[in-house]
Formats: structure tokens, C-alpha cells, sequence
């Protein structure tokens, strides 16, 4: 891409949630956006948005299960805006469940949506790119991707196999010296609408486990490592202390889940059995970037802040090792 020409990026999930706030971000640099999802009257809610934000928006109408609705998508979004810079794949369903009570289908869904889903978008993206020789894929992850909990089987399989891909992946385009790269960005606990439409069989309401972040912490973290050469980015500390955990004492994690992880997913009040879920069909409404957690969640990490200045951080180390060094010297 040369020195002032505007990005081309695609996102999928892009109505509402992380996807929501990732567009806003890259609007905001006059980015020109294929916006994908299910919703077409969210769509267009987002690509106003993004028109009102200094970019250019296509609204492409699409679920990512299905894989030539999204090479489709695809095709239509460098038809209109030339060669796709960055695709970003976001899009995903769960059920809130214990495991026995998820039906096949709804493991196939979750499946298709969350992990093929995915899938669909990174190979649409490598047909473009790899004869360019230059891309970047990032794949939108999770804490769950490496710690399974309670009440999300389906969801949490889903995410751990995107990681396995995205690993196969990784070393086939470092084998193939190619320029086109990918980077997992995995998430903590976010406030968006997924809480008010996933479907659930909780006896009460479902919420992200605390401690909660905004969308726009993850949408940062997206919009750098779409522009750094990372393989993988940690967002917030409860990403890092699940991924830690696990490696060091995954036995704990069991017992600690099974003792916290159920409360942890609900808040006090009853569920509305009656209510709609997107898992096979959208679930009308003004739904956009943020959940009913505002007054929970954070609006930044400092975890992220150390990630993406390490460098600078390292250099500030060593400068104070060195000056204590010398101050030592100083005083013998």
C-alpha cells in the first residue's frame, strides 16, 4: 500500500460488538470498510457511522457458514475498493449450557459460525493475497481459546480450534516465505450485545465474567496488530493470568471453575425464557458496540499499554540497569 492511500479492510461481525467498535476505529482513518454480518439494518446503522466518520463503507449482507456467501463478499469488496489490506475475522454464537443440554444442531451452529466461520474468511483472504505477496489476517481470539469454562462448550471448542488453524497456518506461510501474515488477538471479557441475544437455557441473565472490558479496548488492540508485526497479542491481565493458569495448574483452573464458573456467568436477575436469539437468525434491534455492562467495564488496560510499548519499556530497563550500574561503580 503506498504512502496515502487509504486501507481496505474487511471485518466480519461487523454490526454490532468488538466488530462495531473496530469499524469506528478504522473509519476514523478514512479507512474504506466491508462491513459483514447478518443484520442488514445494523449494517447499514454501521456503515453510516463509518461515512460520518471520514471512511468508505460496503454493506455486504453475509453469514460467514456460509463459505461462498463470504467468497462472494469478498470478490464484491475489491471489485468496489481494489486489493483487501487487512481481513478481520470477529464473528461468532455460543449457547449458555451445561454440555449435555447443547443440542447437535447447536453445536453444529456454534461450529459453523464461530470456527468455519473463520476459516471461510481466512482462505477468501489468502485466494487474494498470496499472489500479492502482502496481507494481513487477523483472527479475533479469546482467553477461552486456551481455558475451557463452564457453560460454553460449544463456544469455547471453537475457539481453541481457531488457534490450532491459525498455528497450521502460521508455519505453512513462514515455510512459503510469504509476505502475508496472521496474528491471534485473544480477548478478556468484553460489554457487548452478545449477552442480550446468545441463546441460553441459565435460569438467570448471562453477563461476561468480571472483570469486564469495553469494546474499545479490544478494538485498539485489533487496530494495532493489524499494523505490527506480532503473532499474537494478549489483551488485559485476565487474559494473561487464564493463559498462565493453564499451563501451570490446569487441575486448579477445574476445581476453581466448578466451585466459581457458574455464578460468574449470571447476574441476579431471572432470565426471560421468552426472549429471541441470533443462533440461527438475527435478532432485530438497535444493537451496536456496547452491552448493559457500561457501568461495569473498563475502559482501558494497562496490560495492553505495556504490550504495545514494550520496546520502549525495555529500553527504559536497561537505561535504569545501566545507571544503577554505574552509580554502583560510583560508590566503591
Amino acid at each position: 500500500m503506498t504512502e496515502g492511500q487509504r486501507e481496505v479492510v474487511v471485518v466480519t461481525g461487523a454490526s454490532a460488538g468488538v466488530g462495531r467498535a473496530t469499524v469506528r476505529l478504522f473509519a476514523g482513518e478514512g479507512a474504506r470498510i466491508a462491513l459483514l454480518a447478518r443484520d442488514p439494518a445494523r449494517l447499514e446503522a454501521a456503515a453510516a457511522e463509518v461515512r460520518e466518520l471520514g471512511g468508505e463503507a460496503l454493506v455486504l449482507p453475509t453469514d460467514v457458514a456460509d463459505a461462498d456467501g463470504v467468497e462472494e463478499a469478498a470478490a464484491q469488496t475489491e471489485e468496489r475498493f481494489g486489493p483487501i489490506d487487512i481481513w478481520i475475522n470477529n464473528a461468532m454464537t455460543s449457547v449458555f449450557a451445561r454440555t449435555w443440554d447443547v443440542r447437535a444442531e447447536e453445536f453444529r451452529r456454534v461450529t459453523e459460525v464461530t470456527y468455519l466461520g473463520f476459516v471461510h474468511g481466512t482462505l477468501s483472504a489468502l485466494r487474494r493475497m498470496r499472489p500479492r505477496d502482502r496481507g494481513r489476517i487477523i483472527q479475533v481470539g479469546s482467553a477461552l481459546a486456551f481455558r475451557g469454562i463452564p457453560l460454553q462448550a460449544a463456544y469455547c471448542a471453537s475457539k481453541h480450534a481457531i488457534q490450532g488453524f491459525t498455528e497450521s497456518l502460521r508455519c505453512e506461510l513462514l515455510e512459503d516465505r510469504s509476505g502475508v501474515s496472521v496474528c491471534s488477538v485473544h480477548m478478556p471479557a468484553l460489554n457487548t450485545p452478545q449477552f442480550e441475544w446468545v441463546r441460553s437455557r441459565l435460569p438467570n441473565r448471562a453477563q461476561p465474567v468480571p472483570p469486564i472490558f469495553q469494546p474499545e479496548v479490544a478494538a485498539e488492540a485489533i487496530h494495532w496488530a493489524a499494523h505490527n508485526q506480532r503473532t499474537t497479542v494478549y489483551v488485559g491481565m485476565p487474559t494473561v493470568k487464564t493463559v498462565l493458569g493453564e499451563r501451570i495448574a490446569p487441575w486448579f483452573l477445574d476445581h476453581y471453575l466448578a466451585r466459581n464458573g457458574f455464578d460468574a456467568q449470571q447476574t441476579d436477575e431471572p432470565a426471560d425464557a421468552d426472549r429471541p436469539d441470533n443462533l440461527f437468525d438475527p435478532v432485530p434491534g438497535e444493537f451496536a458496540a456496547h452491552g448493559r455492562f457500561d457501568h461495569r467495564a473498563r475502559d482501558s488496560s494497562g496490560q495492553l499499554w505495556a504490550t504495545r510499548n514494550r520496546r520502549w519499556l525495555a529500553l527504559a530497563g536497561g537505561a535504569a540497569a545501566v545507571a544503577a550500574g554505574f552509580m554502583a561503580a560510583r560508590d566503591r
